[in-house]
């Protein structure tokens, strides 16, 4: 009747209200008579949300299995380059670069089991950051080990003409020639990535701790744009020196297999790196939802963090595979530490893994590549015999116990 609808529609008009008075009289909208009859709501019920994947047992189960699979695989390659020390100069950086796989996975997987936590996941990372940068800088010094030192680069690449070509983004060196200048910048472009980074970490920390720091948070007054732009341009300056000197002693390194050592180092690093970057981005596009529940609320940066440590945990797998095929424990195995072929003892291979681990080498040849008094003197290492003479470090099968000292030889060129 036009009274019911005016008085239940008053804002409408008449003919709105005539055919809205049919649908709110419905039978299917009023409540059933009888006893035993319910009320059945026009809107659903609220349910309680499932679990959010990254809270699952099942999350932490599937990356806790590929993290100590990864784990086991990479600790038994460490323990036979140890248990065949024989090569101690190349053997060192080996280590301390398989050593990324069991830092990596298990500082991810913590992350991942403290994941509603959103502070907890900065701190885990910044040992991962810091750890990085030492493995670049091993890299690099193992291709070096393996042509003998800088004398003997420079004996075989001194004068030659650098190829000019913007594939290989060597079109900025047209007209020069490969020098000791050269071989520093290498060095000192990788080892500026280890100054760097852990400095990024530990002002990434600090911002985190002022709530400055939000991962993928691209506004001008959060930290996180501004580590990410020093980040940057430092990561990709190591990538450029590392590039340049492979392409420069490339045809010196076949032996080594120099290809497969140099992508898996590069995809451990670099590409976790810009994986990283893709989920801020798409965290900034909308595309990774926070978590927002009355027992915990997370918000899409720590989420974003979540899925890179979980895939992290998973990929870590796939590296401990192929970093046992790059560097194999085999080729060192019939190179015996002593005369009559019988293995380490194991006193001998926790002194190695001691000596490993030791930075020293790392300190000392940031001061030789960065003092400037340095500059035009190219590194030889010897090893001198007790009551002998000095000889060639890469012509040598002498034990550990010989003392290993480091000759500067002249060089007048210029980079």
């Amino acid at each position: 009747p036009p009274s019911l609808s005016s008085s239940w529609f008053p804002s409408l008009s008449p003919l709105t209200q005539l055919l809205l008075v049919p649908l709110s009289l419905s039978p299917s909208l009023m409540a059933p008579s009888g006893s035993n009859a319910s009320w059945v709501p026009d809107t659903p019920l609220v349910t309680p949300e499932e679990p959010y994947f990254l809270m699952t047992s099942t999350a932490q189960t599937v990356s806790g299995f590929f993290v100590w699979t990864a784990l086991l695989i990479t600790c038994h390659q460490i323990y036979m380059h140890l248990r065949y020390y024989s090569s101690p100069n190349e053997q060192r950086h080996i280590v301390r670069i398989l050593f990324i796989v069991p830092i990596y996975a298990f500082d991810s997987w913590l992350s991942l089991l403290f994941f509603t936590n959103e502070e907890y996941y900065v701190y885990f990372d910044t040992v991962r950051d810091c750890y990085e940068a030492f493995v670049i800088y091993n890299f690099l010094s193992l291709c070096y080990e393996y042509l003998g030192g800088e004398s003997a680069i420079m004996a075989e690449i001194r004068g030659k003409p650098i190829e000019s070509s913007c594939v290989y983004g060597t079109c900025c060196l047209w007209g020069r020639t490969y020098s000791i200048g050269f071989l520093r910048f290498c060095k000192q472009a990788t080892l500026q990535f280890c100054v760097v980074k852990p400095l990024m970490a530990m002002i990434t920390v600090i911002l985190q701790a002022f709530g400055k720091y939000r991962d993928g948070d691209f506004n001008v007054a959060s930290g996180y744009l501004y580590v990410t732009i020093i980040y940057n341009f430092s990561v990709s300056l190591s990538l450029y020196a590392l590039f340049l000197f492979y392409f420069a002693t490339r045809n010196l390194l076949v032996p080594y297999s120099p290809m497969l050592k140099f992508l898996m180092v590069k995809s451990v690093i670099f590409l976790s790196f810009w994986q990283g970057m893709l989920l801020a981005i798409l965290e900034k596009c909308g595309a990774i939802p926070k978590i927002n529940s009355p027992e915990v609320s997370v918000g899409e940066g720590t989420v974003a963090a979540g899925y890179q440590n979980f895939i992290i945990c998973i990929e870590m797998f796939f590296a401990a595979v192929a970093l046992r095929h790059a560097f194999t424990y085999k080729v060192y195995m019939d190179k015996r530490l002593d005369s009559y072929g019988r293995c380490a003892p194991m006193k001998s291979i926790s002194s190695s893994l001691k000596e490993t681990m030791n930075p020293g080498d790392m300190v000392q040849d940031a001061i030789h590549n960065f003092s400037p008094a340095y500059q035009q003197y190219t590194q030889q290492s010897t090893l001198e015999q007790r009551g002998g003479a000095p000889v060639s470090r890469s012509h040598s099968n002498l034990s550990t116990r010989d003392n290993e000292k480091t000759l500067l030889l002249s060089s007048d060129d210029e980079f």
